[in-house]
């Protein structure tokens, strides 16, 4: 049987928190406000900033819908058990997934219920006259004492002048000052900052808009919701009203690495486009890189990579040609480039026809006989094929990349073929020709017209940082009454909120100034000190005092 004594029950409905600290005996509007003052403290929102950091992590080495729908359907064709499991986790989509939301959300509301109190706190702090003096300065990291000739009021007035720079008030026979006070704002103004950093980016995602698109060597694109593959508009983005900008790719160079341990590997990605920002207005060129968009109208066209499309022709039962075009394969890896892709024909004057390709850039035979490719340049470019004949089930939607075979036959596989070479298909179906092949980049195009707003929040958030390194809050004292011996008692301490203990070279500085002042102008020329630490006083004139007293 437990008991609960008075103190218990006192504590309960003044609402206090148990020794674990968990609310005891509270009630709706006590739990409420113990679940908001938890929300809103600054341990929470580290946390919560530092989950927002690790749910970022799958999002930089797993491919992003967001970034290349081609990089994640070849990420599914490599791993076809763990990436379903992935998705169902929204790791292919990870800035746009419920749960990366919530916890930006939940760190928004943390971060505004933290700063927002104490920005009101400093404001009224600045505005607050500097703290009364203490009755004993002895206890100050700093103090030291002298005597002097000059009038207690002389030597608060000298006092003040050695003080310019902070802020000062008098208490009686006492100065109080203060400076440093944006420390305290530049701290203020990094939390403010960040905050204004998540509502710059929230409403890039709500007003802008993200597409992706791939375009073949030859060919032009225009700025409509039809024209891209992938479209990922925000929650108040007009989709009917989009910048009329097109554009055409002139020319694609790609350059790799021939040599070392890097040899396959990207060395640059040039296109040559030419763009028109509306219909009816002049032509103007631009060579795309990587990290060098073109910006028309506020959005920003990126190269995000490149691969190969090989052309076909492709000839029915009469010998009459029914495809002729270049078809994208997707590559399965970067450093071989060897390529997967289909080859859908359904208008043949009879059965529809299907293909089912791989593409070697630069093919070599193995010491087993397995032809593989070796460089992801173009140096030997051979196409291997599996043709179909029947019903390509074009009824329903269905991946350009895929090509589905439920209701098709099988016609075999090709020999390899290389540039020019035509396979004769079986059963008088047709022909397929491999004629040659282009180059296609994909591309993503970008509007997110809060840039500027969270570049200067991200500015203001490193002057913010940088005035909290380097700024040092500090308050001074001064205190001069008359001694009975006629002579002014001098007592200077000083307080440094941020200093180490011990490193009181300022405040020496201010002891010495003020007792120089003081002996410039008295009838005798020198203030008589009494020492800095708590021992007999001397009555013989000497030199303003060099030590100081530190006190933890």
């Amino acid at each position: 049987m437990s008991t609960t004594t008075n103190d218990d029950a006192a504590r309960a409905e003044a609402g206090e928190t148990g020794s674990a600290n968990r609310p005891v005996g509270l009630g709706p509007i006590g739990w409420l406000r113990w679940t908001w003052r938890t929300l809103t403290s600054m341990r929470t929102a580290l946390i919560l900033l530092f989950l927002l950091a690790v749910g970022a992590i799958p999002g930089s080495f797993l491919p992003q819908n967001v970034v290349s729908v081609d990089e994640v359907n070849a990420y599914f064709q490599e791993h076809p058990e763990l990436a379903p499991w992935l998705d169902r986790f929204y790791l292919f989509d990870v800035f746009s997934s419920p749960w990366y939301a919530a916890i930006y959300l939940l760190l928004f509301v943390s971060l505004a219920g933290c700063v927002i109190p104490r920005a009101i706190a400093h404001a009224r702090a600045v505005r607050a006259r500097p703290v009364r003096t203490p009755r004993n300065l002895g206890r100050m990291p700093y103090t030291a004492r002298f005597t002097t000739d000059a009038a207690p009021e002389t030597v608060l007035e000298q006092a003040r002048g050695i003080l310019r720079g902070y802020r000062t008030e008098r208490y009686g026979d006492s100065l109080s000052s203060e400076t440093g006070y944006l420390r305290e704002a530049g701290n203020v103004l990094f939390h403010l900052a960040l905050l204004g950093l998540l509502l710059a980016l929230a409403a890039g995602a709500f007003f802008g808009y993200r597409g992706n698109m791939l375009l073949v060597e030859e060919q032009g694109f225009a700025n409509t919701l039809t024209s891209y593959d992938a479209f990922y508009p925000g929650h108040w983005t007009d989709t009917g009203d989009l910048e009329p900008f097109s554009l055409h790719l002139d020319d694609f160079e790609a350059s790799f690495i021939e040599e070392g341990d890097l040899r396959g590997q990207a060395e640059s990605y040039v296109a040559d486009i030419t763009y028109v920002r509306s219909p009816g207005s002049e032509e103007a060129r631009h060579r795309l890189e990587v990290n060098h968009p073109l910006t028309v109208d506020g959005v920003q066209v990126y190269l995000l990579g490149h691969g190969y499309a090989p052309e076909f022709e492709v000839r029915n039962a009469d010998g009459d040609v029914v495809f002729d075009q270049a078809v994208p394969f997707l590559h399965r890896e970067t450093r071989t480039f060897t390529s997967d892709g289909v080859v859908k024909v359904p208008d043949t004057g009879g059965e529809a026809l299907g293909f089912v390709g791989v593409f070697l850039p630069s093919a070599t035979e193995t010491e087993g006989g397995e032809l593989v490719s070796d460089f992801p340049g173009a140096r030997n470019p051979r196409v291997t094929l599996e043709g179909y004949q029947g019903d390509l089930g074009l009824v329903g939607p269905q991946s350009v990349y895929q090509l589905n075979t439920s209701g098709m036959d099988e016609l075999g596989g090709s020999p390899v073929m290389e540039i020019g070479d035509t396979w004769e298909l079986p059963d008088g179906a047709g022909s397929i020709t491999f004629s040659g092949y282009s180059e296609y980049i994909s591309l993503q195009a970008n509007r997110d017209g809060a840039r500027l707003p969270a570049l200067t929040a991200a500015s203001l958030a490193v002057l913010g940082l940088v005035i909290t390194l380097f700024v040092r809050p500090r308050r001074v004292w001064v205190r001069a009454v008359p001694g009975e011996d006629g002579r002014t008692r001098v007592e200077l301490a000083g307080l440094g909120k941020t200093e180490v203990a011990g490193n009181n070279a300022e405040f020496h500085e201010l002891t010495k100034t003020l007792a120089e002042r003081l002996r410039s102008g008295s009838d005798d020329g020198s203030p008589n000190p009494e020492g800095t630490s708590a021992g007999a006083e001397t009555d013989t004139p000497t030199d303003p005092p060099e030590s100081t007293t530190t006190r933890e």
